[in-house]
Formats: C-alpha cells, structure tokens, sequence
C-alpha cells in the first residue's frame, strides 16, 4: 500500500497590482466576494469561527482550517478538515492561494492556485480523477474581472 501525493495548479494573470488583487483574497474576503458575486458556484460561503486568520475554521459543507494566512508574502492555505474530499476518500485535501507580483508590469499580478491531495492508499487512485480546478480558476477569473471593473469606474 503505496501514498499518492500530487498538485494541480493554475495561474491567471490579472491587471491589477498584487495588493489590489489580494484585499479581494485575504482573510474572510473570499467568501464575501464569492457570496455577493457568484453564489451559484459553490453555494453561500459562511464562517462560523474566526476572523479569517490563520486557525480559523472553513466554510461551507466542509469543515476546514486556514494553516497560512500571510500578508507579506499573499499567501492563504487552508486543509479540509471533515466533509468535501475527504468524505470522498482522500486523507488530506488543501487549497493555496498566492497573489504574485508580475515584475514585468508593476500593474499586473497572478492568482496562483494550487490543490495539494493525499491518498493513504493506493487502491483509491481513481478518487484523483474526481479532483478539478476549475472551480478556482472561475473564482480566479470572476474576481480579477470584478477587480478591474471596478478599477475603471
């Protein structure tokens, strides 16, 4: 019985600078930004313990934790803890985001997101294909849009 450890991540640049794009991703903000903008895509986000630091517990039907919650660097972590995933099989399930100065373009970033799995054993491989990013790739888009919306007013 082997563990099975892997990634998928995706980068989408954004106009705006890292600091911008970050206010829309610390801390509780997400959620915020996910309920007013797009409710339909994984329901409404609530928390139900903490200020949206590092230890406080998730949202919605999964129960999960944020492990980083960094300003300077812009970098947000958070693990499952009961529900989602892990329900379906998989002994950890974590999600990264980080916002990224583009050096090139000062008034541009990256919205690097990243799920991070584990499986304990070797027999659930299949569980891997029930992994997607897209539903972080659509936030990633939804909000660097809103963001720059919102910057041309």
């Amino acid at each position: 019985m082997g563990v099975i450890r892997g990634e998928i991540c995706h980068e989408a640049p954004v106009e705006a600078p890292a600091s911008v794009v970050w206010e829309s991703y610390r801390g509780l903000e997400l959620g915020r930004q996910i309920n007013e903008l797009m409710p339909h895509l994984i329901g409404t986000v609530e928390a139900v313990e903490g200020d949206g630091s590092a230890g406080t517990p998730g949202i919605g039907y999964m129960k999960e934790v944020f492990r980083i919650m960094d300003d300077e660097t812009r970098v947000k972590e958070s693990d499952t803890l009961e529900g989602g995933y892990l329900h379906l099989g998989f002994d950890r399930y974590t999600v990264r985001f980080e916002v990224i100065y583009n050096d090139s373009q000062l008034d541009h970033s990256v919205i690097r997101s990243t799920i991070m799995y584990e499986i304990k054993d070797d027999s659930k491989a299949q569980l891997i294909s029930l992994l997607s990013i897209k539903p972080l790739i659509t936030i990633a888009q939804v909000i660097g849009d809103h963001i720059i919306k919102n910057r041309n007013r």
